[in-house]
């Protein structure tokens, strides 16, 4: 992935951002974000797949070879979960040097609720072999990234795969999918990055090696050079976001807030476990105070979180970080987790505050 030698934003990472919008970030008030307002990123193009013929294979080192419509699969039993989803590249705007690619902030997030069926049950029927060692996931979008022309794929391993909580998706916040999250059948897995929840999915292979592919091998990997193997980005890490309190200016969107008592308010959320504390600062990270928690929004779902400021005069820099139940906290500085990809940044947001 090339690095930016420079703080201006390229060309084709505004047209990526155009082509990807985010979360308007006041929508962390809602305990389920709107399909409107949740995040998109499309790898190649939104494919246009009719429902009426479509049929998922399964099929590799199975017993049973399967080909299921979507009827079939609706009719298999159904879990309806909310499901905090993010890009692993979210925050990668923030470093320096900046990775070139879609140039997110702290947008590429979303918390809706999605309807499908266990994964897992889907597996159990074709009867996965001995000499299966992991799910291979192909979607129905086609391009070319690093050189390479390939469909969108990733695996998991067996017990992944396996994992309660992973579904086929086929709703979203009751309505079928929108094209743009993978209509009509996309791959769910909860407590990862977004990059393995393969959208438009079309089949899947039971395989006896692991999967080598570049969304997997070359890509989706924390390294901090490109001749090292580095390691894979799988669990989403612990972070806290606030809904912009008070207005903004248009331009800078700095934020104006009276003096006097302020409720800051936000959701956090991890893939390792629980959210236990969020903390609040509102002197960029000298002093901290502990949130007040709200109950989990579901297992996979985010948390929400409030903090009565007292806010005096003057600019503020506010911020917040979670703990989750693994015992990883949020870094203070995006540096500490640069890499060359620019995946799983989650250092602690930082709002400039003007209160008059």
């Amino acid at each position: 992935m090339p690095i930016a030698t420079n703080t201006d934003f390229t060309r084709e990472e505004v047209r990526l951002a155009l082509r990807n919008p985010g979360m308007p970030l006041e929508a962390l008030r809602r305990d389920v974000t709107p399909i409107g307002m949740h995040y998109v990123l499309v790898h190649f193009d939104i494919p246009d797949v009719d429902a009426t013929t479509f049929e998922l294979v399964v099929d590799g080192c199975v017993r049973t070879r399967l080909s299921l419509s979507l009827d079939q699969l609706r009719a298999r039993p159904a879990v309806t979960t909310p499901v905090m989803m993010e890009c692993a590249g979210g925050g990668r705007a923030h470093l320096t040097p900046r990775p070139v690619s879609a140039p997110w902030h702290d947008e590429a997030i979303g918390c809706a609720e999605w309807t499908g069926t266990p994964l897992r049950g889907v597996l159990e029927e074709a009867g996965l072999l001995d000499d299966a060692v992991e799910l291979l996931f192909t979607g129905a979008d086609r391009g070319l990234d690093q050189g390479v022309e390939q469909d969108y794929q990733r695996s998991l391993t067996v017990d992944e795969a396996m994992t309660d909580g992973v579904l086929l998706a086929y709703a979203m916040n009751g309505e079928p999918l929108p094209p743009p999250h993978g209509f009509p059948l996309r791959l769910l897995v909860p407590d990862w990055y977004g990059m393995a929840s393969v959208k438009w999915l079309r089949s899947i292979t039971a395989i006896a090696e692991p999967f080598e592919g570049v969304q997997q091998t070359q890509l989706y990997r924390y390294r901090r050079s490109e001749d090292e193997p580095g390691t894979p980005v799988t669990r989403k890490k612990p972070r806290a976001l606030m809904a912009p309190p008070g207005i903004p200016e248009f331009l800078s969107r700095t934020r104006h807030v009276p003096a006097g008592r302020t409720l800051v308010e936000g959701r956090a959320w991890s893939g390792a476990g629980a959210i236990e504390r969020v903390e609040f600062s509102a002197d960029g990270g000298a002093t901290w105070g502990d949130a007040r928690l709200g109950e989990p929004n579901g297992r996979h779902g985010w948390r929400a979180w409030s903090f009565e400021w007292d806010a005096t005069p003057g600019d503020h820099e506010l911020s917040a970080r979670a703990t989750d139940a693994a015992g990883d906290v949020q870094p203070l500085d995006s540096e500490d987790a640069w890499n060359l990809g620019g995946y799983g940044v989650n250092a602690v947001q930082r709002v400039v505050v003007r209160v008059s």
